[in-house]
């Protein structure tokens, strides 16, 4: 008779972060802006590369060491230019920064809601999941 016990304890840490994931990704490295959009964290512009994202999230690697989780961020994804039509705007939230090497960061960010704008000037917004 096989010992139980010795399987359930491989398995374990699967339950304790079971897949959070509502959709695939994709590996694709496409240029990003990212913004904080909250009034209370210090003011930059980020512009990492992508290296994986889906229909409701991105993860880019970057050296700005200001993410944190739970942090809220305008991000336009792709971006070319400040004034090119195609980019779209999205509120997004950090789930998580893993930290890589040579002072790396990944940073997941989930996407919320777009902002894109019309002609009229007034935001289209559009919530997600």
């Amino acid at each position: 008779m096989k010992d139980l016990g010795s399987k359930s304890a491989t398995l374990e840490p699967h339950k304790k972060y079971p897949e959070k994931r509502g959709s695939r990704r994709a590996k694709m490295a496409r240029p990003l802006r990212v913004r904080p959009s909250e009034p209370r964290d210090k003011h930059f512009e980020d512009f990492p590369v992508s290296i994986n994202a889906s229909k409701d999230g991105i993860y880019f690697k970057t050296k700005h060491t200001s993410y944190y989780a739970g942090m809220r961020l305008f991000v336009t994804f792709p971006f070319s230019s400040a004034h090119d039509p195609m980019n779209c705007e999205y509120v997004a939230e950090v789930l998580r920064v893993d930290p890589l090497p040579k002072g790396m960061f990944g940073v997941a960010v989930n996407l919320k809601m777009t902002m894109n704008y019309t002609s009229g000037g007034l935001p289209n917004t559009t919530t997600r999941g």
